[in-house]
């Protein structure tokens, strides 16, 4: 009997309709289109606008694109995961609720919280156990309002982040396709870095939470951007040596879309040139859980079957990883 693989067989994205640009972004808070451009590489973000609406709004439609684009009936899906750090609630999760939002009744679900490194984790824990034949359909969605937490006041940081959801659909395979090898890893030390400090138990909202602007994103740009670029690369180095991959094996590098001077580094540390890079953060900008199915979603029409993929990420608190994704259909086949 021929070795299960967990392998992803379709994708789906939503991006919100209204689009912030530098030159908005300039009239919000001291800065240009040259000094973002410079310094992280994004020329727009897509932003959720309308009250009430939160991630489980993004995913869902991710997710009903997904189905769409597939074929798939709802009631055969048996999982699904999201991951993200902005759940429209800490309870129900936001899995739950796209589910019932989509039609997934036999599904169960739950969230992810592993930063920009979330959709990675979860894609990996999916494949897992759809390996193991628990279940045959799950879907893993990667989905983030950064606008909702990010203080457009602080020209450090709300240029980078925009809103956006992913989805893939993850299936057994005996070709030997899907995901093939990854490698997992967390260091909570790294938190004083990337974090935001209130909301959670430590710190429960109060008007002095609100007024501190303890609830919006607080990054060291400097300690986040040496990290990344070190461990990204290790991580990513390591994979394509376990698996005895050259740079002529590898079809993309698919990393997480933080800062375009982070991707730049990372491939030029694992030797790999910019056309075999998936970039897609001047038009998207840095949707945290995100990046990496909307990076698929984006470039699936030039993948093909058995295309050597090498996905890597690195999210705050801190967490990284890297894998070694064999595709497994001819992304041209699908049309938007």
């Amino acid at each position: 009997m021929s070795k299960i693989t967990a392998a992803i067989t379709g994708v789906g994205a939503y991006l919100p309709d209204y689009i912030l640009d530098n030159f908005e972004l300039s009239r919000m808070v001291d800065t240009s289109d040259e000094w973002i451009m410079t310094r992280i590489g994004i020329k727009t973000r897509h932003i959720l606008k309308g009250e009430g609406l939160g991630t489980s709004y993004l995913g869902e439609h991710a997710v009903r694109d997904l189905l769409e684009k597939t074929n798939t009936d709802p009631l055969d899906v048996d999982m699904i995961i999201c991951a993200t750090v902005t759940p429209d609630m800490f309870f129900p999760s936001t899995a739950n609720l796209i589910a019932h939002k989509t039609g997934l009744k036999n599904a169960f679900g739950y969230d992810m919280s592993a930063a920009c490194s979330g959709f990675f984790f979860a894609l990996t824990t999916a494949s897992k156990i759809v390996e193991s034949g628990f279940v045959k359909k799950a879907i893993v969605v990667g989905a983030d309002k950064m606008s909702s937490i990010v203080d457009y006041e602080d020209r450090s940081t709300c240029p980078i982040f925009g809103d956006g959801a992913g989805a893939v659909l993850v299936e057994p395979n005996t070709e030997g396709l899907g995901l093939l090898d990854a490698d997992l890893h967390s260091d909570g030390g790294g938190a004083q870095h990337l974090y935001m400090k209130a909301g959670g138990s430590a710190y429960p909202p109060t008007i002095e939470t609100v007024q501190n602007k303890w609830h919006h994103i607080h990054q060291e740009g400097q300690a986040v951007f040496k990290a990344a670029v070190s461990n990204m690369g290790d991580v990513s180095t390591a994979i394509m040596e376990r698996n005895r991959l050259s740079i002529d094996d590898i079809a993309y590098l698919v990393p997480h879309q933080a800062n375009m001077r982070i991707i730049d580094a990372t491939a030029k540390r694992i030797g790999l040139p910019a056309d075999k890079c998936m970039i897609n953060i001047e038009k998207f900008g840095n949707t945290t859980a995100a990046t990496l199915p909307l990076c698929l979603w984006d470039y699936e029409s030039r993948l093909k079957k058995g295309d050597n993929l090498i996905l890597a990420t690195f999210g705050g608190g801190y967490t990284w990883g890297a894998a070694y994704l064999k595709w497994a259909y001819d992304g041209g086949d699908f049309s938007r």
